[in-house]
């Protein structure tokens, strides 16, 4: 899965639990939205699509290979991922949802 193949500290030298929060915040509410977390975890799916197409082909990926992979799907990996991680089910993240390792 390509969002759990890079580490969150790469996009933005995360250092503390709550520095995911005030990162991946961009209405600075307090609270990630699933909006906000796709948002946030697609640098590196924007990054590897060299071509700007919305699709990584293997060749984007990194090795040269892999499954083609469209932008949608990559996203609704990332709300599975949300889903996961909102322990509470209240469709936001809070700084203690975005540190507890994934269930």
């Amino acid at each position: 899965m390509l969002a759990c193949a890079l580490p969150l500290a790469a996009h933005a030298q995360v250092q503390r639990a709550g520095d995911y929060l005030v990162k991946m915040d961009a209405d600075r509410d307090g609270r990630v939205s699933l909006a906000e977390y796709q948002d946030w975890l697609s640098y590196a799916f924007d990054a590897m699509d060299r071509d700007h197409d919305g699709v990584l082909s293997p060749s984007e990926q990194p090795g040269g290979r892999g499954t083609m992979l469209t932008r949608a799907a990559h996203r609704e990996r990332l709300a599975e991922r949300f889903r996961r991680q909102d322990a509470n089910r209240d469709n936001v993240l809070d700084a203690r949802e975005l540190a507890a390792p994934l269930r």
